[in-house]
């Protein structure tokens, strides 16, 4: 009896944790990666992924509106900005300051559909076994709308010359890949060589749009959708990854095939119904990109930073 309280105290301590406070322990994730042409200079890129975003999200729109302390060079944004069909002005609030430096975005699932409740053990089931479910639509394209005012660039379906800190970026994206929403014939073919990046943008990280990009010789590939897990076992990982990316990979740096690089950022939000993390607090990610040549020590190796304190 004793035992069986001791345990039910602790799930409740691990829940009233993952729900209470983790999931508003802000965290910058940092790492340096070798990826730029020789005798580029080096380009700092702020990845911001998953917000899920609801209207009153006070300290979640108060972080993420002071990233751009960072002085990043590039915003990157992978997607599933929303949560309600209210959230588009509490996203521009957040992404305000950033929405006036150079940024690039795809969308996720959860900028077209509202989330719904759904069963967690359905995250455990194969993908093909899955009856896909969705919500009423979102005003995606009032965000579309606001992003590309401000000049941030569209990635979806198209292949763009960005001008970053004063060098040429080669950029391309799809659409949400999760929703079989890719189509990658349209933007299929070698990547610019000329450019001192070749950068490669998608929601989800499938590992069949993953493959094309590597095949077509980009350096650097951006995703998010997987919350890295959100609940992640100490000593094991993720447990799932939402998506055919193996577990090893639901967030962070890792290699794919022998040139390409792959970053999967953990983001920032929950669905709000369930909104939980654990041993996986919310993150937006600075990447400082150098050239191949730079010798690196620990290339890809990552470090994080806590909380509200660490955007100076």
């Amino acid at each position: 009896m004793k035992f069986a309280a001791a345990t039910a105290a602790v799930g409740a301590a691990t829940v009233g944790y993952a729900v209470g406070i983790e999931r508003r322990h802000w965290t910058l994730r940092t790492a340096e990666l070798p990826v730029l042409a020789a005798g580029a200079r080096p380009i700092r890129v702020l990845h911001v992924s998953d917000l899920h975003m609801l209207p009153g999200q006070k300290s979640k729109q108060r972080w993420v509106g002071r990233l751009h302390e960072l002085q990043p060079d590039l915003v990157v944004n992978t997607g599933d900005n929303l949560a309600h069909p209210q959230a588009v002005p509490a996203v521009l609030r957040a992404l305000g300051p950033l929405l006036h430096l150079p940024g690039v975005f795809v969308f996720g699932s959860n900028d077209y559909y509202a989330p719904k409740p759904k069963n967690p053990a359905r995250y455990l089931m194969p993908r093909g076994k899955k009856k896909r479910v969705h919500g009423r639509h979102l005003p995606w394209r009032d965000l579309r709308a606001a992003f590309v005012e401000h000049g941030w660039t569209d990635l979806t379906h198209v292949r763009r010359t960005v001008e970053v800190a004063g060098q040429t970026v080669f950029a391309a994206g799809l659409d949400d890949p999760h929703l079989r929403r890719d189509r990658y014939r349209e933007i299929a073919g070698q990547a610019d060589p000329d450019a001192v990046l070749r950068l490669g943008v998608t929601h989800s990280p499938e590992p069949r749009v993953l493959d094309p990009f590597a095949s077509d010789g980009y350096d650097l590939v951006l995703a998010g959708h997987t919350h890295g897990g959100q609940l992640r076992v100490p000593g094991f990982g993720a447990i799932v990854t939402n998506c055919e990316l193996d577990r090893s990979r639901a967030r962070g740096v890792s290699r794919w095939g022998a040139r390409m690089w792959l970053h999967v950022s953990a983001g920032l939000g929950t669905s709000p119904y369930a909104p939980a993390r654990f041993a996986c607090p919310p993150e937006a990610s600075l990447l400082t990109l150098v050239p191949r040549e730079t010798p690196v020590a620990g290339a890809g190796k990552e470090t994080r930073r806590q909380a509200r304190s660490d955007v100076r």
